[in-house]
């Protein structure tokens, strides 16, 4: 529900602007009317590439853990659709199929720890390639389509566990399941577009009952993939190309708000040896849901567009589900708020701002450790760090609500707060744990400057 939730927000809060494709004139982000009324129907091809992170709970009666596995990387491929363009109250509707194949490089193999033979046991995962069959629903403004996008999942996964003095264990299967997301594509020019995109994948559960010589053992185990991705479409067909018109102004002060979903691959580890020896690696998984308000400034120079933002969020997200130390050790992980201060490079295109962003970053890490269900440590400190990312920001206007210098803007943020390594009391077992977030969100910004030509 929550994902559901989320894409349905940033299909209202991103460059939704379903009546304003015939009063660009009152925009202060359109400089000329629009030649032609821009039309999405039509067939589709292009290439996409992005960053993924899993967020796989696998539960092993031989270690009595509750751990994640969270398969991280690159990966990329290609896609194919078709969009229909029809009106509807709301203003400019498109719906379509997409198909997409990628190829990819998340993997995680540095989970280790104590089985019951007290020697370690490692997990490993892959996901090798994976695809999607989804329905597109949006909302047009002219060039720019706001979207959520739903349908069939599958990927072929290949998973180990290895236990020192027992054996390994190796499975590869094709798994199958659901996707849900949303995204924002805008028009380049010509026949060609450029989108940002986030889908959630669920490829189902399983649970193992494993054979000789690790008879008697049960793994439970999930697979869900966040992915974060941008992509470039060419048009084939349809009944207009895109000829972008003078760049927007977007010189002067903005603010605005922001709201939009996180996950974490915090790696980290146990080590010490008293009360009693132990050497676990393993990584936390806080997600849950943001939101926040920013501030910034833009310069323009032709179509380039740079500027300083900052941004402060809180956070709801949380992992208090990684239990360790043979199932005596159980974490409380959370990122209760962060914020950053970045800049921005952007680029233009008659309405459309494609823009990369990166700078400081800071947050608030909290982590309790429980041993066998009574509280031993809790840990809470503000972190510096950095982040990047890239976005797309588009002008505003929905069903009468918002005036003219109201622009929305869907980015993907990746967040490193550094490691923090804490004592637990009572012993010299160190909890160590480096704090990394993938963000996506969607928010709306009103613009203090007046709707007037640049000059440049």
């Amino acid at each position: 529900m929550k994902r559901l939730l989320l894409a349905s927000a940033a299909l209202i809060g991103t460059a939704v602007s379903a009546q304003a494709a015939d009063m660009a004139v009152k925009a202060p982000y359109y400089k000329a009317p629009v030649v032609a009324v821009y039309n999405w129907t039509g067939f589709y091809i292009g290439v996409n590439a992005g960053v993924g992170v899993g967020r796989d709970r696998i539960t092993h009666s031989f270690t009595n853990d509750s751990l994640y596995r969270t398969p991280q990387g690159g990966f990329g491929g290609g896609q194919i659709g078709w969009n229909w363009q029809t009106d509807s109250f709301l203003g400019p509707l498109v719906y379509g199929l997409e198909a997409d194949i990628q190829g990819s490089g998340m993997t995680d193999g540095r989970t280790s720890v104590v089985g019951a033979n007290t020697l370690p046991t490692a997990y490993s995962q892959k996901l090798d390639w994976f695809g999607t069959v989804r329905g597109r629903l949006g909302l047009a403004t002219g060039p720019v389509l706001s979207y959520v996008t739903a349908g069939f999942a599958y990927g072929n996964v290949n998973s180990t566990i290895t236990e020192t003095g027992v054996g390994a264990v190796s499975s590869s299967r094709t798994a199958t399941g659901w996707t849900v997301g949303s995204g924002v594509e805008a028009a380049l020019g010509g026949n060609w577009t450029g989108k940002i995109e986030y889908l959630y994948l669920n490829l189902g559960s399983r649970s193992i009952a494993f054979d000789a010589p690790f008879a008697g053992q049960l793994a439970n185990s999930e697979l869900r993939e966040n992915l974060f991705r941008v992509g470039l479409n060419y048009r084939i067909g349809g009944n207009s190309t895109y000829t972008p018109v003078v760049a927007a102004n977007w010189t002067g002060w903005y603010l605005g708000g922001n709201v939009g979903s996180g996950t974490g691959r915090s790696p980290s580890s146990l080590t010490g040896t008293n009360p009693v020896v132990i050497n676990e690696a393993f990584n936390l998984a806080p997600d849950g849901i943001n939101g926040g308000a920013q501030i910034g400034y833009n310069w323009q120079a032709s179509n380039w567009v740079y500027g300083l933002e900052a941004d402060i969020q809180a956070s709801s997200q949380r992992d208090n589900k990684t239990v360790v130390g043979f199932g005596n050790i159980a974490y409380d992980a959370r990122l209760p708020w962060f914020g950053t201060v970045r800049g921005r490079l952007g680029y233009s295109v008659g309405s459309t701002l494609f823009y990369a962003t990166g700078g400081f970053a800071y947050g608030g890490v909290h982590n309790k450790l429980f041993n066998n269900g009574v509280q031993i440590a809790d840990f809470s400190s503000t972190k510096t760090g950095w982040t990047a990312g890239a976005g797309i920001e588009t002008p505003f206007k929905l069903l009468g609500l918002f005036g003219p210098n109201w622009t929305s803007k869907t980015e993907y943020l990746y967040v490193d707060l550094g490691r923090t390594n804490d004592l637990i009391p009572n012993g010299d077992i160190v909890s160590s744990t480096k704090t990394t977030e993938h963000i996506f969100r969607t928010g709306l910004n009103y613009h203090f400057n007046t709707p007037v030509v640049a000059k440049y």
